[in-house]
């Protein structure tokens, strides 16, 4: 399989189990060089890919960063149960972030991670990423020791709180941008304590119904976004500061990967979450190229993409099983007005957006039509069957009954 992505938005489409995440995570380690679950094991995804069967197995890459990369190739190495090529790290990609199906999320920095072996200089070695697991991003990501190498959402939201500095405006921001809606917004309350057995500052939002509820305590749905947020802005922020501390320039390159982007959305905020955090992401800085990469099934997301979607910047890439290989395809992305023709585009391959069982029973109807032969008692059982599982209104019943009444089988 073979993908060229585009500079801006990039959209993948498939089925389940035909790799989806599977290409996010090879996209993650093409540029960082460490699959997420390596750089964390307490991951439950984002495990080393292990080719299935015999013979060779190999990945190539390229992408632009400070300077162009053509080709590298890695080869899977079966006894070491390693993915190998030639020595030193690709070019440098710029930040990476990649927000995983299941809460995880990786960022990988080039003024904290990158390593590039140089002669006669002895290089200490860097944490090769910074990997949270769910529970990690709102409790802090522990290096051994006393070392901590981030302090968590939770800490690090009552301290920026605290300062009222620039980092508490910035996520004041992206979360005003990310929220739901203009009357919904999720708006930072005050610090608050939830247990006598813990002592930290407990952030909260202010909810529509004039209360403040704790971060922890928020719907899945809200927590997902927060977390996404905070994120964006630790993974900035400290960036900045150590790039600043290396005497570099803050990355002009931002690459973001996301699996999932409407896990634990409400439809409402579906069709607003990716537009936002195009937004979002070019807000960060002016001079910065942002490009996005998202795995999604949901008809909202690509239906939301229609009025932004420029050809020359963005594509989708859709994955079908075909004589049992997965082919993926970039596909002509066609604005279709209502979302209900993304569910049957290629997108989705749905035969219709009924339930099975009124599918099933339209099929049939359909087929009725033109049969010459069908006799009274059959129809009524037909018609039966269709009060079932349609509504009053739907417009199959106008058909239907102008040909049953033409010939008799409802009299």
């Amino acid at each position: 399989m073979s993908l060229d992505f585009e500079k801006r938005l990039n959209l993948i489409t498939g089925d389940n189990g035909l790799g989806k995440s599977f290409i996010l995570d090879i996209a993650w380690w093409s540029m960082t060089r460490k699959w997420p679950n390596e750089a964390n094991p307490r991951l439950t995804t984002g495990k080393k890919a292990i080719p299935s069967g015999s013979g060779e197995a190999s990945i190539s890459f390229a992408f632009t960063g400070k300077a162009k990369l053509e080709n590298y190739l890695s080869t899977y190495q079966r006894k070491e149960q390693s993915w190998t090529g030639r020595a030193g790290r690709p070019a440098n990609p710029g930040l990476v972030l990649y927000a995983m199906s299941d809460g995880s999320f990786g960022v990988w920095d080039p003024a904290r991670n990158y390593w590039k072996t140089q002669e006669g200089v002895d290089i200490q070695e860097r944490p090769p990423a910074y990997v949270f697991s769910p529970t990690e991003i709102w409790d802090g990501l522990p290096e051994g020791g006393t070392a901590s190498l981030c302090n968590g959402l939770i800490r690090d939201w009552a301290s920026w709180q605290k300062e009222k500095g620039n980092a508490f405006k910035h996520l004041k921001q992206v979360l005003k941008n990310l929220s739901p809606s203009h009357e919904e917004k999720i708006e930072p309350g005050s610090l608050t304590r939830i247990s006598l057995d813990d002592v930290r500052d407990m952030p909260t939002i202010k909810a529509p119904y004039e209360k403040e509820i704790p971060i922890v305590h928020a719907s899945s749905g809200i927590k997902r976004i927060v977390a996404m947020a905070y994120l964006l802005v630790w993974s900035w922020e400290e960036h900045q500061r150590a790039a600043k501390l290396l005497g570099d320039q803050p990355t002009k390159q931002i690459v973001f990967l996301i699996d999932e982007l409407e896990s634990h959305l409400h439809p409402s905020w579906q069709r607003k979450i990716m537009p936002s955090l195009l937004e979002v992401m070019k807000g960060l800085s002016k001079k910065t190229q942002v490009q996005l990469v998202t795995a999604t099934h949901s008809p909202l997301i690509m239906a939301s993409a229609e009025p932004l979607f420029d050809s020359s910047q963005d594509a989708w890439f859709d994955l079908d099983l075909e004589d049992g290989e997965v082919v993926s395809r970039k596909r002509e992305f066609i604005r279709r007005g209502d979302v209900k023709n993304w569910l049957t585009s290629e997108a989705f391959d749905l035969k219709s957006t009924y339930s099975l069982e009124a599918e099933q029973v339209l099929e049939k109807a359909t087929e009725t039509l033109s049969n010459e032969s069908l006799d009274a008692n059959s129809a009524k059982q037909l018609d039966a069957d269709l009060r079932k599982v349609l509504s009053d209104t739907d417009p199959f019943w106008m058909r239907w009954r102008f040909v049953a009444e033409k010939k008799g089988w409802l009299q």
